[in-house]
């Protein structure tokens, strides 16, 4: 690993334990996705196994995070046992300066999107890479969508102005099948001007089951920065 890979991976540890530091015991937390949210589940278990945290259980967002969380002595349950979600800790790909996200680069955004949402707090960890000022100016937009809908579902997203690309898989022919057997669009819109009503247009059309922007959802962003190849957290 070279240095400059060595100083980000650092980083995203250092995010990822600021995260975990913030649960509290008993809490019921929601596992995001992604490779900075996976240092937080990493640190989860540390406090778990330290004694130093009691009785919390996960929620996880996808397959990864559940087989993360088993492996580092997480309990887990589902949303059918419990009521409620205490703070759920995820990553992003893009966010704004009213803390709007863009998430899906994992494919997890609509399960992510359950689970966030139901949290009481709900901490975003990124690096300072991820800023932007509008959203969709560095990420094109995931919008999930069923199989059998992705023909019309393209047509509709390209009259919204959309350009969309079905996500495919790497070292896996053909395209990329989400955790709910679903297949994902990435979409181009350039700069989105209006967060809040591209999410409902988007969910408004039939076969798409959910799209990665996050609004009005996210309560804390964590900022991972790496200067002079000194790593450092701030509170956004």
């Amino acid at each position: 690993m070279t240095a400059g890979m060595d100083a980000v991976k650092l980083m995203k540890q250092e995010v990822g334990r600021a995260a975990a530091s913030r649960v509290q015991s008993g809490s019921i937390v929601g596992l995001g996705t992604g490779s900075t949210t996976a240092f937080a589940i990493q640190f989860l278990g540390d406090r778990l196994k330290s004694g130093e945290l009691k009785d919390i259980k996960g929620v996880p967002t996808s397959f990864q995070a559940s087989v993360l969380a088993k492996q580092y002595g997480i309990p887990l349950t589902t949303l059918d046992e419990i009521e409620k979600i205490d703070i759920a800790i995820d990553g992003a790909d893009e966010v704004d300066p009213q803390k709007n996200l863009i998430k899906g680069g994992g494919a997890a955004h609509t399960r992510e999107k359950v689970v966030d949402a139901l949290a009481d707090l709900f901490i975003v960890v990124v690096d300072s890479s991820k800023l932007v000022d509008k959203l969709g100016t560095t990420f094109p937009l995931p919008v999930e969508v069923l199989p059998m809908a992705v023909a019309p579902v393209m047509r509709a997203i390209e009259k919204l102005g959309g350009k969309p690309e079905l996500r495919m898989g790497v070292k896996k022919d053909g395209p990329v099948i989400t955790d709910q057997g679903n297949m994902v669009l990435d979409v181009d819109f350039g700069a989105i001007a209006n967060p809040v009503e591209m999410e409902k247009i988007l969910n408004n059309i039939p076969g798409v089951l959910e799209n990665g922007l996050f609004v009005g959802v996210a309560d804390i962003i964590l900022v991972g920065e790496v200067k002079d190849g000194q790593s450092s957290v701030r509170e956004f």
